[in-house]
């Protein structure tokens, strides 16, 4: 039997990866001093159910005009984590947790991202809380970011609280177990929806993003499933895209800089247009947001359940984001999909280093000190984190096919309905339909570009190279 875990582990140092974490340390002295005590409040973490480096809580308040006040409760990981300690340096260079389903290989020692820096049900915590209220109109009408002590009262998860939040089903017992959280998560979820809202008209793109992930038990891969989107994700989406919005204008307020998560407008722009045409519709020739914005929304109207499909090509060609550096006053890119100017990451410091540097930036503004970087170390950092994020996902990937593989080996030689993911000049790639396994086109592949649909053999399943190959069925 493949060693999954050892293939995975070998992967990921060859993309560039230390695996070997230095000591957790002793925790430095937490100050409470300035901090506000907020334990008393409702806070609760939504999650995977499998997750447990927390890096953020969520509360709501009603007010008596009717808008609705979002605290997001953040960890303190700066505040464990010395800048320039060992921690800190190792965790620059890897700069990502990377979650390949069959291991974990974190940013930090889990004796802090899963314990001492985690926001744990029932344990204090220092934490920056993002405070923001929220219009009838969706518009955040006002913010604040400022230092906290508070406590999770529920752990939660997204697939505890999809069929609730959509009116499918009761509160799961871990939310009745709280007074009052059943209704502060409805309270949630209705602020959220208008977020969102506000955002689609604004031009934000309706994506159904489904991801495959690898099941397995002890290290013998068992399934390859979707994760199919729900509200309960979409709740945290909506508030992690506020909070980080917040956050990014908060340092542009204060005259700093900062590192942006950016997403330009696509390359490949001219294959949209092409295939909104296959669709019957019309694109501009120059990228638009509101226009894709329009034509995924009829698309979702009109063929629900090819929706995803549709999405993902969409992802595929708008391209992944990168960080950068932006300076005060000097425009930003801003994030084409998500329809807004100012973003940065800053929201999960356990996992991501551009989010501790951020913390770090905030922490040095609310204190009225130097900044805790020079431009050039925060551009340096932003190349790093967009270069060592693509590595994570390769390694993510591999892992998955070479999972996917191991499941197919018995089913060469069968033909699969298959989705173009991919068109470059390293080749041509498919995801099937079902088993949601990715792999390429060996032959044949002449005039597929993304989006297409195609049928396609399986002729090969090589799970210690990651190798699924296909070929062209008529």
């Amino acid at each position: 039997m493949i060693d999954m875990k050892a293939l995975a582990r070998k992967e990921l140092i060859a993309r560039g990866f230390d695996p070997e974490l230095p000591p957790a340390g002793e925790a430095r002295p937490l100050s409470t001093e300035g901090a506000r005590d907020l334990r008393g409040l409702l806070w609760s973490s939504i999650d995977n159910r499998e997750s447990r480096d927390l890096d953020q809580v969520e509360v709501a308040e009603a007010l008596p005009n009717g808008n609705v006040r979002v605290l997001v409760g953040i960890a303190d990981v700066d505040s464990l984590v010395a800048q320039g300690s060992p921690l800190d340096l190792h965790a620059a260079q890897n700069t990502v947790t990377v979650y390949t389903g069959v291991a974990t290989f974190p940013m930090l020692p889990e004796a802090l991202s899963t314990d001492r820096s985690s926001l744990n049900q029932g344990q204090d915590r220092l934490s920056l809380v993002i405070e923001f209220v929220v219009a009838a109109d969706g518009s955040i009408s006002s913010s604040d970011v400022y230092r906290a002590l508070l406590r999770n009262k529920a752990r939660l998860s997204y697939e505890d609280l999809g069929d609730f939040l959509d009116g499918k089903a009761p509160p799961p017992a871990q939310v009745a177990a709280v007074a009052g959280l059943t209704e502060n998560l409805k309270l949630q979820d209705a602020a959220a929806r208008k977020l969102l809202t506000l955002r689609q008209q604004h031009g934000a793109l309706q994506l159904e993003t489904i991801e495959a992930q690898t099941v397995a038990v002890d290290g013998r891969v068992i399934d390859v499933k979707l994760s199919p989107k729900s509200r309960s994700k979409e709740l945290i989406e909506d508030f992690m895209i506020g909070a980080n919005g917040v956050m990014a204008e908060f340092l542009e307020k204060k005259g700093r800089s900062s590192i942006r998560r950016v997403v330009k407008e696509p390359e490949r722009w001219p294959r949209l247009v092409e295939l909104a045409h296959g669709f019957g519709e019309t694109l501009p020739a120059a990228p638009d947001g509101h226009a894709l914005a329009a034509f995924l929304i009829k698309r979702r109207a009109a063929a629900p359940a090819q929706f995803a499909d549709l999405s993902l090509s969409v992802v595929k060609l708008l391209g992944p984001g990168e960080y950068d550096l932006k300076k005060a006053g000097v425009p930003s890119p801003g994030h084409f999909g998500l329809a807004v100017q100012d973003y940065t990451h800053s929201t999960a410091p356990n996992r991501r280093y551009a989010d501790l540097a951020t913390q770090r930036l905030v922490k040095a503004a609310l204190s009225g000190v130097p900044a805790s970087y020079s431009d050039a170390e925060l551009q340096v950092i932003a190349q790093r984190c967009t270069l060592k994020e693509g590595d994570a996902r390769k390694v993510e990937r591999f892992v998955r096919k070479a999972a996917a593989a191991i499941l197919l080996q018995p089913r060469i030689g069968q033909t699969f309905d298959a989705i173009v993911t991919g068109a470059t000049p390293k080749g041509v790639f498919v995801r099937l339909l079902s088993p949601p396994a990715e792999g390429r086109v060996m032959r044949g592949e002449k005039g597929l570009d993304v989006g297409a649909r195609v049928k396609v053999k399986l002729v090969t399943a090589d799970p210690l190279k990651g190798f699924i190959d296909f070929e062209r069925s008529p």
